[in-house]
């Protein structure tokens, strides 16, 4: 039997550390803390630590233990663990079907703007690499 040796799919929590260490770089926990208690007033300290240190027993982030404070970072890209959570996504709630994602997507969350740039994107007029940004 074949062991899974992916990397566990990350919590929405868990996902709101990782955006902050995938533009930060690697990083000690009072500058992960810092930086979402800039987004979310109820932060708190000791929950992003513990929640740092559960997320590299999980095999989410990588800790460097050879300097003082210890830096945290994500393990996989963003761009890979992203793919990863989209491929999940389509297999079980669209039944495998990217086309209907994508149909779902356009219907529900893409602005006018949006929806221009996807066609020029689609006729070859752009590349759309924006470095995976909206």
């Amino acid at each position: 039997m074949l062991k899974n040796t992916s990397t566990p799919h990350p919590t929405a929590a868990e996902l709101d550390l990782l955006r902050i260490l995938w533009r930060r770089g690697p990083s000690d926990a009072r500058a992960v803390y810092d930086a979402l208690a800039a987004e979310r007033a109820d932060a708190s300290y000791a929950t992003v630590l513990r929640q740092l240190q559960l997320m590299h027993s999980k095999g989410l982030l990588s800790r460097d233990e050879s300097q003082r404070p210890q830096l945290y970072a994500a393990v996989e890209a963003q761009e890979k663990l992203q793919t990863s959570l989209l491929k999940d996504l389509i297999g079980k709630v669209f039944s495998g079907s990217g086309k209907a994602l994508v149909l779902t997507a356009l219907r529900e969350h893409v602005s006018d703007a949006e929806r221009l740039e996807i066609e020029n994107i689609l006729r070859g007029g752009h590349s759309g690499k924006d470095g995976g940004q909206p």
